[in-house]
């Protein structure tokens, strides 16, 4: 798997910067240079057909690099010839990237021939400077009423995805490509870390299916690559949404599954090169490694990137290192929940677990801060007294009780929307809905403007005024 060569003044010197390799520990390379130190970062080429890729992570001394390989490292020795490129890890970007699926060398893997009329850059971007920040906090509109009335996500900011196989983790994700596709102009890309290959071929399937991939770019570093190249791959994806965000000036929704495998990886990488490990294992740079990637992720005059991140929390505890410091990027939770699934409400989103810090009167207005805390007080109300509907009926409820609970399942009900990436499966064409029209409907259920509807009524519909009675 050797990195692409973009042909540069460098890659012609015929003065090649080589070195020796004096020792091999599994992915972790000691290579001595007696005429120039290669940069930090900078990538070496090593194995009879150069197909073997080392990053330079530190200077042990004058001469004396350590490296951790990017690719299988079988076959390398001592005493092996090391080339330095004279450059770090680059990737391509352009419009030549949409529709295509790359790894983490900005090869594709996709069976077809490498996109023409692209650059190589860099993925060792640096995140943009504060000044240049947009200042204003503005909603980035899903046309998800679930997610736009009660967990509104932040342009240019980050979101976490919680949830299990099966509960609709990639409908969802599917679903924003659409919306991202046909209502902002906008790019979407998918980085996939660590991910299993039937995740990465499946996904790509269903967006040729949707019909979302020409405006997509999709990046995966595999399950069984190196450490190294796992950890590089949000690195590679993010350079990719740079360019459309400065260059094309265009909106990016950027898609990260699983953000833990990151961190892992980085451990791995940490454990490697003999760090001192942190608490409970993690590297002692978790920190500074998950901000310089999270740091790039943001809204500047010309665009921005808003990210939706699978996050998986080990063993549950919220209290874990990769946790707690994941959290702090975030600016919004959504929460899929098995039980929503199994009663037939998708998106399966659990309302009273997710939040948003978007949702504040300053930022959303009064009138839609008032209306979703509204629909989360009946929601909440209704979980309270499902016990005792279980066990007494709800006939043995308070008549405000009573109409607390016929409201919440409709609220429930007027919740779930059909998806246009599930057209072909459900037989009910999709529908995106405005903020508006979804803040309109949840306020007249809570007036009881539909008290005497049947609730299956408000069923997988879009806006309120498609309800219709059997």
């Amino acid at each position: 798997m050797p990195v692409p060569q973009p042909e540069t003044e460098k890659s012609r010197d015929p003065e090649e910067n080589t070195g020796t390799i004096v020792s091999v520990r599994g992915s972790v390379i000691d290579a001595r240079f007696p005429n120039r130190l290669p940069d930090r970062q900078n990538v070496l080429l090593s194995g009879e057909r150069r197909e073997v890729v080392i990053e330079v992570q530190s200077h042990l001394n004058r001469d004396l690099i350590r490296g951790i390989t990017l690719t299988p490292g079988r076959g390398t020795a001592r005493n092996q010839t090391v080339i330095d490129t004279g450059r770090p890890l680059t990737v391509p970007v352009g419009r030549g990237c949409l529709g295509r699926m790359f790894n983490v060398f900005g090869e594709t893997i996709d069976g077809r021939p490498a996109p023409e009329d692209v650059n190589w850059v860099s993925i060792h971007g640096e995140p943009v400077p504060l000044h240049e920040r947009a200042t204003t906090s503005d909603v980035f509109p899903t046309g998800i009423k679930a997610i736009d009335v009660l967990m509104p996500l932040e342009l240019g900011g980050k979101a976490g995805l919680f949830g299990g196989a099966g509960v609709g983790k990639t409908v969802l994700i599917t679903e924003l490509i659409h919306n991202m596709v046909g209502r902002h102009a906008g790019i979407s890309l998918f980085c996939g870390i660590g991910e299993r290959c039937r995740e990465g071929e499946e996904l790509y399937r269903e967006m040729q299916t949707a019909g979302v991939l020409d405006r997509t770019v999709m990046v995966f570093g595999q399950m069984n690559e190196p450490p190294g190249a796992r950890f590089r791959v949000g690195h590679a994806a993010l350079t990719m949404a740079e360019y459309f965000r400065d260059q094309a000036r265009q909106d990016v929704l950027l898609l990260i599954d699983n953000i833990f495998r990151f961190i892992q990886a980085g451990s791995e990488v940490s454990g490697l090169l003999g760090q001192i490990p942190s608490r409970l294992g993690y590297q002692p740079t978790l920190a500074s490694e998950l901000a310089g990637l999270q740091e790039r992720i943001s809204n500047t005059r010309s665009g921005a990137i808003t990210s939706i991140q699978a996050v998986y929390v080990p063993a549950d505890d919220f209290t874990d290192p990769s946790a707690v410091h994941t959290f702090g990027h975030l600016s919004a939770s959504i929460v899929l929940s098995r039980k929503k699934a199994g009663e037939g409400l998708y998106p399966a989103i659990d309302p009273l677990q997710s939040t948003s810090k978007m949702l504040t009167p300053a930022v959303v207005g009064e009138r839609h801060y008032r209306i979703a805390r509204n629909v989360r007080q009946t929601l909440a109300l209704y979980e309270e007294l499902k016990d005792i509907i279980a066990m007494l009926g709800i006939e043995e409820l308070s008549e405000e009780d009573r109409k607390a609970v016929y409201r919440a399942r409709r609220l429930e009900r007027f919740l779930t929307q059909p998806f246009f990436t599930t057209e072909q499966f459900t037989g009910l064409a999709g529908r995106a809905v405005a903020l508006e029209e979804a803040l309109e409907g949840c306020e007249r259920i809570l007036k009881d403007d539909y008290s005497d509807w049947p609730e299956k009524a408000l069923y997988m519909i879009g806006r309120i005024d498609e309800a219709q009675r059997p």
